[in-house]
């Protein structure tokens, strides 16, 4: 990771008022280290952790939140720029003010590099000798370190696999779920290609107009939450063969093509006339353009949406016990043509850090979470949205009779019934509000658990195996050649594509590509949203040439150029990766 000569226009004002400071001017008390970590703390105190990934805004509550006031007596107060409406204004602002936060959660590569330029991030080399459980993935902490001339940030996503394994598990982070039981009621139809979900979602929104609260369904819920560079939902079927996006670009798994999202023919551009299809059939919810993912999410918990991008959307939100007793859920359908981009395990962690901010007020006791997120407790305690691990021991789950891990009547309900109400001693309230809300795995939950052999991850578990069979899994599984998950379809019908770990960040933008960049994703997202609704093919067409016309007039190309390069980087990376763990 190279440290960049010239910042971001936010740290360049920074720098202009002079309000950049060294890692100990204005910071918190530096302290000695001492090779462990203090085993209490008695002044509570609240830290600000600022999380990129976040999607709640406020104290953290709940069983997650006892966790942490137990073991460190201290709350955290969630800064989510996802949450304060999306794209960098939030994170510019309080770089300006030159204090992001206490814990910080970025991206490594640009973003990281922008913060150690600017001082926001402490150089946490005194706290390491104490951090013992991070000390078990010393060459990833090193990796990310290396060029920076210190050590501040903290890999995510760590863990013991092969690069080329995928890191997901059972499911892949991506692929076309849909409610399996309305598929199994037009008679498991064929889906060639992407376009052949529309005649199938739309025979099944006919089938089941109106969902259980009396509201009418929809194939397609879409929200803007979590737009970036472009509209996030118009990403997401390109991972159904084998892309994901890299800037601008939609870069292949192995490497094989690369596309400028504002071609003509990209898979962009594809999927956005796939919803403007989608939108004409009246497929698509009209409440897209105003509604949030939370909203989102308590209509697929209703019934409401018949098509889910993810597993970790559609399963978790409608796949109760009840619903899947009844043969009701989300499963994946096959396309025929489908290749599904899956995460290789990242040899170096993921593309997220953790650092602590240079004006911490209390940094070791920052730095001690940080580790305890590493260990065991931490791990099962705190996970990412899209891959949960099992919660904390002792209430979700325990060890049965024979020693394996087993989950409790209360995590059944928990992971099974659609939820739980929390004993007072845990923390009250609902499971599902005392998530842990910083939405990263500092360990993947497909990782070994050294106590029990097992992973974090309850779905592995053979307790957890036999006691969910039921109609919905069993007619899936029976369909789709008795794979016992749809990883093991897909690996088994050569429908997946593996982007090697190679922990590879995109160095950051000089302050001009940040500029043009900045104006150009609004434009994107400006004329994704009105394609989208376009009353006739000829609007469609018409805003597609706008938008290419004037997003080049912005400055698209330019970046677009920087990002090309990035993307070959990156893959240049996986191969060198897969490389030196395949020797």
């Amino acid at each position: 990771m190279k440290l960049k000569r010239k910042a971001s226009l936010a740290l360049v004002a920074l720098l202009a008022v002079g309000s950049l400071a060294s890692c100990a001017a204005g910071g918190g008390e530096e302290k000695a280290a001492t090779g462990t970590f203090p085993s209490s703390w008695d002044e509570e105190i609240t830290i600000d952790v600022f999380d990129g990934l976040a999607n709640y805004m406020g104290i953290q509550q709940g069983w997650f939140a006892k966790i942490v006031e137990d073991k460190f007596n201290m709350k955290l107060n969630i800064i989510a720029p996802n949450v304060a409406g999306g794209g960098d204004t939030l994170y510019n602002t309080r770089v300006a003010a030159g204090e992001l936060g206490d814990l910080i959660i970025t991206d490594k590569g640009e973003k990281l590099d922008e913060l150690i330029a600017g001082g926001l991030v402490l150089d946490a080399a005194d706290y390491y000798p104490a951090m013992e459980n991070l000390s078990k993935f010393d060459t990833s902490v090193q990796h990310l370190n290396e060029e920076s001339g210190g050590l501040y940030g903290f890999p995510t996503s760590v863990s013991s696999l092969l690069p080329t394994e995928p890191s997901e598990g059972l499911n892949p982070t991506f692929g076309p779920y849909v409610r399996w039981d309305l598929y199994q009621q037009l008679g498991y139809p064929e889906i060639d290609t992407l376009e052949d979900l529309l005649p199938v979602l739309a025979d099944m929104q006919e089938l089941n107009p109106t969902a259980d609260n009396g509201q009418p369904t929809y194939a397609f819920s879409l929200f803007k939450d979590w737009d970036g560079n472009m509209m996030v939902t118009a990403k997401q079927p390109a991972c159904f063969y084998g892309y994901d996006e890299i800037g601008f670009v939609f870069a292949k798994a192995d490497g094989s093509d690369y596309q400028s999202i504002l071609d003509p023919d990209s898979e962009y551009i594809r999927n956005l006339r796939l919803y403007y299809e989608a939108n004409q059939l009246g497929l698509v919810d009209p409440e897209s353009t105003t509604q949030n993912y939370d909203t989102l999410f308590s209509k697929f918990q209703n019934g409401q949406v018949l098509f889910s991008w993810w597993p970790w959307l559609g399963q978790s939100a409608y796949n109760t016990e009840d619903n899947m007793a009844a043969g009701k859920g989300f499963e994946m359908v096959p396309l025929k043509d489908q290749t599904i981009f899956s995460y290789g395990a990242e040899a170096y962690g993921g593309k997220q850090v953790f650092a602590i901010g240079s004006k911490a007020e209390d940094p070791e006791r920052v730095a001690a979470f940080i580790d305890w997120l590493y260990s065991p407790e931490g791990a099962y305690a705190n996970s990412a949205q899209t891959g949960g691990s099992a919660g904390p021991q002792g209430l979700t789950w325990d060890l049965n009779d024979a020693g394996e891990p087993e989950l409790t009547d209360f995590g059944n309900e928990v992971f099974l019934q659609g939820g739980a109400t929390v004993p007072e001693e845990w923390g009250g309230g609902e499971y599902a509000d005392g998530v842990s809300a910083l939405n990263i795995n500092s360990v993947l939950p497909i990782d070994t658990d050294p106590a029990t052999g097992l992973p974090y991850s309850y779905t592995f578990w053979p307790s957890y195996q036999a006691s969910i069979s039921n109609p919905l899994t069993e007619d899936w599984s029976a369909k789709m050649g008795d794979a016992t998950s749809t990883m093991e379809y897909l690996q088994a019908n050569d429908q997946v594509l593996v982007a090697p770990g190679a922990s590879y960040a995109a160095p950051a933008d000089s302050s001009e590509t940040e500029t043009l960049r900045n104006q150009v994703k609004e434009i994107i997202k400006q004329y994704s949203w009105q394609m989208v609704f376009a009353e006739n093919d000829a609007q469609f067409e018409s805003l597609l040439d706008e938008l290419i016309e004037t997003a080049n007039g912005l400055g698209y190309e330019q970046v677009l150029e920087v990002d090309m390069a990035n993307a070959k980087s990156q893959n240049d990376a996986r191969i060198a990766v897969t490389e030196e763990f395949a020797s």
